[in-house]
C-alpha cells in the first residue's frame, strides 16, 4: 500500500533536484523557474504534448536584486527552493512582464516572503490587483523604455501590447544584452537543456506556440518586432521553453511567420461518417498533389488541434470537408472553422466539399463563421449521397482553380 506514495515522493525528489540545477546565463543571472514535465493541457484548451516550463530569472546587481516573472502557482514550492539554494532572503523587485497566472501566479508569495515591489506596466497593475488580491501600494508602474538600476545592471522595460495580452512588456538587461521576452519567442517544452540546442525540435514547438497563442495578433506583432530591431540582443530568455543563445534563429522564424507570404499549401480538415466525404477527400487530395500543391490532411475525429493550428501558419488555402448533420455541417467541422476564424491566419482562399442526403445549410453556416478571415471563397463541391462522376469532375476543377490561384500568388 505504501508503494504509490513512495513513487510519488521519489518522482518529486527527482523533479525538485532537476529544477534546482543551477546554471548562470551570465554572471549573477540565474534561471530559477520550474519544469512541468507532466502537464498536458494549457488553459483547459491547448494540448501540451511535450509539457512546458515556467521560466523565472534572478538578477543580482551590486545594490539590488530583481526577479523576472514568477511561476505557475502549482510550482511555487520549486521557485522557493531554487531561491533558497541561492541563499536569497530579500528581493527588491519582481518584474511582472505579463499578468497571466502561469507567469504571475507566485507574485503574492514573492511579495510577502521577500518584501519585493511588483514592477509592471500601468495596464497590468489593475489586472494583477484583481487576479491576485495584491494592494496598489505594492506596485511600481513603468512607462515604455523606462529603466531601473540594480547597481551595474540596468533593466529597461519595453511595452509590447497584444503579445498576447494588452498589458504585456519585455525586459532588456542593457549591460548583458539579454532580452527577457515573456511569451514572445516562447515554446511549450519541458526539457533538461537550458538552451535551444535542438533547433529542429524547438522550431516546431515555437511555431506551434505561435500558431495557438500569437497568430491572432500577427499584425501588432509585426510592429513589436520592428520595435525590437534596434536593440542589440545576444540572448533571448523567454518565459516558456529554452533560452536562445543564437537569437537570430527565433527572430527570423517569427519574421517569416508574421511577414512572409503564404505558401503553396492546402489545409484539409475533414470528418466522414459513412465514407462519402472521405472518398471526396481522398480524390481531392490526390488531384491537388498531381497539380503540385502540398496538402496537409486532418481527420478531426483524431486530430491534435494544435497540429491543425500549426499547419495554418503557412497555408494559402483551407478546404473544409464535411458530411451533413441535422441540416448543417458536422460539429467538429464547426469547431475547426471557429478555431481558424479565431486564429486569423494569413489564408487567401477557402472552400468547402462534402456530401448531403436530403438537404442542408452547411455552406451558409460555415460562411457565417469566418468573418475574421480575409479570404476569397471558391465555389464549393457538394455531392448528393455517394459522389459520382460529375462530383469528381467538380473536384478536379476545384483543385485546378486552387493550383492556378497559388501560382498567381507566387508570381506576385
Amino acid at each position: 500500500m505504501a508503494l504509490p506514495s513512495l513513487r510519488r515522493q521519489q518522482r518529486y525528489v527527482r523533479e525538485s533536484e532537476l529544477n534546482m540545477t543551477f546554471r548562470e546565463l551570465k554572471p549573477n543571472i540565474y534561471p530559477v523557474g520550474a519544469v512541468d514535465w507532466e502537464r498536458r493541457l494549457f488553459d483547459s484548451l491547448i494540448p501540451l504534448p511535450d509539457g512546458t516550463s515556467y521560466n523565472s530569472y534572478l538578477i543580482k546587481g551590486s545594490e539590488k536584486i530583481a526577479l523576472i516573472d514568477t511561476v505557475d502557482p502549482t510550482k511555487t514550492q520549486v521557485l522557493e527552493e531554487n531561491l533558497a539554494k541561492l541563499g536569497i532572503i530579500k528581493i527588491d523587485f519582481v518584474i511582472a512582464n505579463h499578468a497571466e497566472q502561469d507567469h504571475s501566479g507566485s507574485l503574492a508569495f514573492v511579495v510577502q516572503k521577500y518584501g519585493a515591489k511588483v514592477v509592471s506596466t500601468p495596464k497590468a497593475k489593475p489586472m494583477l490587483v484583481d487576479l491576485l488580491e495584491l494592494s496598489e501600494e505594492q506596485f511600481i508602474t513603468v512607462e515604455d523604455t523606462e529603466t531601473i538600476s540594480l547597481g551595474g545592471k540596468t533593466l529597461q522595460f519595453i511595452h509590447v501590447p497584444w503579445v498576447h495580452w494588452p498589458e504585456t512588456m519585455v525586459t532588456y538587461l542593457k549591460e548583458e544584452k539579454i532580452l527577457f521576452s515573456c511569451d514572445f519567442f516562447g515554446s511549450h517544452i519541458a526539457a533538461s537543456n537550458l538552451y535551444a540546442d535542438d533547433e529542429g525540435k524547438v522550431y516546431e514547438a515555437a511555431k506551434r506556440y505561435f500558431a495557438e497563442i500569437m497568430m491572432p495578433f500577427r499584425n501588432v506583432i509585426q510592429k513589436n518586432l520592428e520595435k525590437l530591431k534596434d536593440y542589440q540582443i545576444d540572448i533571448i530568455a523567454p518565459s516558456h521553453g529554452p533560452v536562445h543563445k543564437q537569437p537570430d534563429f527565433i527572430v527570423n522564424a517569427y519574421r517569416d511567420w508574421v511577414f512572409g507570404e503564404p505558401k503553396n499549401i492546402v489545409v484539409l480538415p475533414y470528418v466522414s461518417m459513412h465514407g462519402s466525404t472521405k472518398k471526396m477527400v481522398d480524390y481531392f487530395a490526390a488531384a491537388l498533389i498531381e497539380r503540385g500543391v502540398e496538402v496537409e490532411l486532418f481527420d478531426l475525429t483524431v486530430t491534435d488541434l494544435g497540429k491543425l493550428a500549426l499547419s495554418l501558419v503557412d497555408a494559402s488555402t483551407v478546404v473544409l470537408a464535411t458530411p451533413t448533420v441535422l441540416a448543417g455541417a458536422h460539429p467538429q467541422i464547426i469547431y475547426a472553422t471557429f478555431l481558424a476564424n479565431a486564429l486569423r491566419p494569413k489564408l487567401k482562399y477557402a472552400s468547402v466539399i462534402g456530401s448531403y442526403g436530403w438537404g442542408g445549410k452547411a455552406i451558409e453556416q460555415i460562411s457565417g463563421l469566418i468573418p475574421n478571415l480575409k479570404v476569397e471563397v471558391i465555389e464549393p463541391v457538394l455531392a448528393k449521397g455517394y459522389p459520382g462522376e460529375a462530383d469528381f469532375k467538380a473536384l478536379d476543377n476545384l483543385a485546378q482553380t486552387i493550383s492556378d490561384k497559388h501560382k498567381e500568388l507566387a508570381d506576385g
